[in-house]
């Protein structure tokens, strides 16, 4: 037996409420929301803005002070790129319960996202700290041709 169409407007309708809710809460969160991250040789700490803007750089240690000009700017991009990458997994993470179909309201179908077009390919991949668990050199290596041995 079929619903009538009258009560699945009214689920429909409460859903739809319900989700411009819960998306106008997760905009307010995510509005707040800051990630700060290390280099790999720890000289570095980088903090993004919610929109993945660079809002804050921190020298640790004074460690720049023994370090080659690129060094410390691969220092800095390698931080800075880990906590933009950070923060649009976030962002996916918040917004992934908007693009699931409902449960209730099968005609509500929820979002399709294009991620890797939105936030660039790395934010697909496996999380950086797993790589370095595999003893993978910080990109900041290769690009000054070392390879991170002693």
């Amino acid at each position: 037996m079929t619903e009538p169409l009258e009560k699945r407007l009214e689920k429909a309708m409460a859903e739809l409420q319900a989700a411009q809710e819960a998306v106008a809460r997760t905009e307010r969160e995510l509005r707040q929301a800051s990630f700060a991250v290390l280099s790999s040789d720890r000289a570095v700490r980088a903090t993004v803005g919610p929109q993945g803007e660079l809002a804050g750089i921190e020298f640790l240690e004074h460690k720049y002070r023994d370090m080659s000009p690129q060094e410390l700017a691969a220092s800095v991009l390698e931080a800075a790129n880990a906590a933009r990458v950070k923060m649009n997994r976030h962002v996916m993470k918040a917004m992934a319960p908007f693009t699931e179909p409902s449960a209730d309201v099968p005609e509500l179908k929820g979002f399709e996202l294009d991620w890797e077009r939105i936030f660039g390919p790395e934010v697909l991949r496996e999380d950086e700290d797993t790589e370095r668990e595999d003893h993978a050199s910080p990109a900041w290596r290769d690009a000054l041709g070392e390879d991170g041995e002693d």
